[in-house]
């Protein structure tokens, strides 16, 4: 960022922009870089509609889009600062957090790995089947799809009983 856009800022955007380079995010984890993350998209929603506000209102008095603009340079580049540094934070922050899903993810494989390998000893059990048989019940389970038409085919018979009901 240029020295004129630096001296545009106040103390506390400075810092947050200083937070964000890259060798300070890297040094950052998941939880810090989500709430750094929220406080930049806050700086970035506060100057974009600052300047949506005061463009709108300047265009009733100049008749024209592009004057109503020029009047808010400055707003419009902060605006185009804390964009261009919330991209940079989104970045880092899916980066970090594919890494992390990832090494969850390795975490669980091998939990489950380790599972399987201290399962019941072999003839407590038929081979690969169950000791209890599974009933009815177990076989169909009930998913929020199946609940949705189960609820939706009785709606439809209620609104078809209740027109049935009115003739």
């Amino acid at each position: 960022m240029d020295k004129q856009l630096r001296q545009m800022m106040n103390e506390a955007e400075q810092e947050l922009l200083r937070q964000t380079e890259p060798d300070r995010l890297k040094k950052l984890d998941e939880d810090e870089l989500i709430e750094l993350h929220g406080r930049v998209r806050r700086a970035r929603n506060k100057y974009s509609k600052l300047y949506r506000r005061r463009v709108a209102a300047k265009v009733t008095k100049d008749a024209t889009r592009a004057r109503a603009s020029k009047v808010n340079q400055r707003t419009a580049m902060k605006a185009e600062v804390f964009e261009d540094t919330l991209a940079r934070v989104s970045r880092r922050l899916a980066r970090v957090a594919w890494l992390s899903a990832d090494q969850l993810r390795e975490e669980r494989i091998a939990a489950a790995r380790a599972a399987k390998a201290t399962k019941a000893p072999k003839g407590s059990q038929k081979a690969g089947k169950s000791a209890v048989k599974p009933s009815k019940a177990d076989k169909k389970l009930r998913t929020p799809a199946s609940t949705r038409d189960a609820a939706a085919a009785r709606a439809s018979g209620r609104r078809k009983q209740a027109t049935r009901d009115n003739r």
